[in-house]
């Protein structure tokens, strides 16, 4: 029996986990249908797709908001996970969605996958027959992801860094990483047998004045882990930076630099995509203002030539949008993207040059560590500040990275901690900032940044 085997069969013991029948499933999987599947809709769309956000906790209203989403013209569905199950509390999500189920109440913040089981949820999914990309910010999700795949979600988010550096402050990072490991090679696994399952990292990270070259840095290192345990289709992401110009830069240096790294391991025939996503820091209360912003973000998407984009609302800085909100979102968005076609390329040479330097600087300083295998490389990176993230949570993150604004709104790097990256590049990224203020002011400066669009 393969390690692969004896570990999914601890976890399916679960309590709370379906009984699993994995001849069934795997049946299954060979015979579900490709429009289940995004990496078929990549290969074969001639636009953007859209995807919203949400996550209900009864069966009903997630149905009910599929129903919306079809009708609003959505492409891909979305499935966001509870906090319970993400932090494998299924105890807890079992209670809540009884009482939400009981007393008509939403008493959890998402979809409890793992407690309504596979056998249920895949009735909903078939029905529907849209791609379904499950969001949850799990660092163990083992579990979740096998439900998922049997369920018909063939779209998973996520990976050690991205869902764990942002969202936690104490799970082990090494355990991420190995829990992760497992869910790679399920996904690649389950590949074999139809279209293969898409992988997609988490780009926006903690959404606060992370500068383009660490988000590109663990976009690469996430997607070098995937595919090097045989996954084949891959989305890379990030969320919009505030700065138009900074953000087609950052496009297309981690579409070039996808590739490279790709072909640099020997998976130059796995399939890359990009994913853009609204903005993802405090929206404006106003909300005519939060639909400017909103087609705004369309329009960088259109610009950077991002392959999907993941939409936000106008209700986002009153609480969690409603499925009308939501629908809207997407129907306008669908609107703005026809308005689109031949857009000019715009390229920013000095831009591009300084960002490639900066990734390659840190990825060269992240191979050059001199563990065995490279989730362990990326570990020790992480542990002694090679790879740092501005406002992380979790104890292991160095956070001696300061970034602050320039006058054009693109984000600079002025203090850089641990980052391997050169003089001259550090030197260019701090002649475009006033350091002649104190610190007092600096200080202000980051907090008026941080909330730059609700001024």
């Amino acid at each position: 029996m393969s390690l692969l085997q004896e570990e999914r069969d601890i976890i399916i013991q679960n309590k709370y986990a379906d009984d699993f029948d994995f001849a069934e499933i795997e049946e299954f999987v060979k015979n579900a249908s490709k429009d289940l599947f995004i990496s078929h809709r990549f290969k074969n769309a001639n636009k953007m797709l859209v995807q919203p956000r949400g996550g209900f906790p009864t069966y009903q209203k997630q149905y009910d908001l599929y129903e919306f989403f079809v009708n609003a013209d959505v492409d891909i569905l979305p499935l966001t996970i509870d906090s319970n199950t993400r932090l494998n509390d299924y105890a807890t999500s079992a209670k809540m969605l009884k009482l939400s189920e009981e007393n008509e109440v939403d008493m959890l913040n998402g979809y409890p996958l793992v407690n309504h089981g596979y056998k249920t949820t895949r009735k909903m999914i078939t029905h529907f027959n849209k791609p379904v990309s499950l969001r949850h910010g799990t660092p163990d999700a083992r579990l979740l992801i096998e439900t998922a795949i049997a369920s018909g979600i063939f779209e998973i988010e996520g990976g050690p860094i991205t869902y764990l550096l942002p969202y936690s402050k104490n799970f082990p990072l090494d355990k991420a990483f190995l829990y992760w490991k497992y869910v790679e090679r399920v996904c690649a696994n389950y590949s074999k047998l139809n279209e293969p399952i898409n992988r997609e990292s988490f780009g926006p990270l903690t959404a606060t004045l992370v500068p383009p070259c660490v988000t590109i840095v663990i976009q690469l290192l996430e997607m070098l882990l995937s595919l090097e345990e045989g996954v084949k289709s891959f989305s890379v992401s990030f969320s919009q930076t505030g700065s138009m110009n900074q953000d087609i830069v950052t496009g297309a240096v981690i579409r070039k630099m996808a590739k490279y790294y790709a072909e640099e391991i020997g998976c130059g025939d796995a399939s890359v995509h990009l994913v853009y996503h609204q903005w993802m820091g405090a929206f404006p209360t106003d909300k005519n203002f939060a639909e400017c912003l909103i087609n705004t973000s369309t329009v960088i998407a259109s610009m950077v030539g991002a392959d999907k984009i993941i939409t936000k609302t106008r209700e986002e800085a009153s609480g969690i949008p409603t499925k009308e909100a939501n629908a809207k979102t997407v129907a306008n968005t669908q609107y703005t993207l026809r308005m689109l076609n031949g857009l000019p390329n715009v390229v920013d040479k000095e831009e591009e040059e300084i960002l490639t330097e900066e990734v390659m600087s840190i990825m060269e300083a992240v191979f050059n560590d001199p563990a065995d295998t490279l989730w362990r490389k990326v570990f020790n990176s992480i542990k002694n500040g090679t790879i740092d993230v501005p406002f992380s949570p979790h104890i292991i993150n160095h956070n001696e990275v300061v970034t602050v604004r320039d006058k054009n709104k693109n984000i600079r790097i002025i203090k850089k901690g641990n980052l391997p990256i050169s003089d001259r590049c550090f030197e260019y990224e701090k002649k475009h900032c006033d350091l002649n203020k104190d610190a007092s002011s600096i200080v202000n400066d980051i907090i008026h940044d941080i909330g730059i669009m609700q001024w």
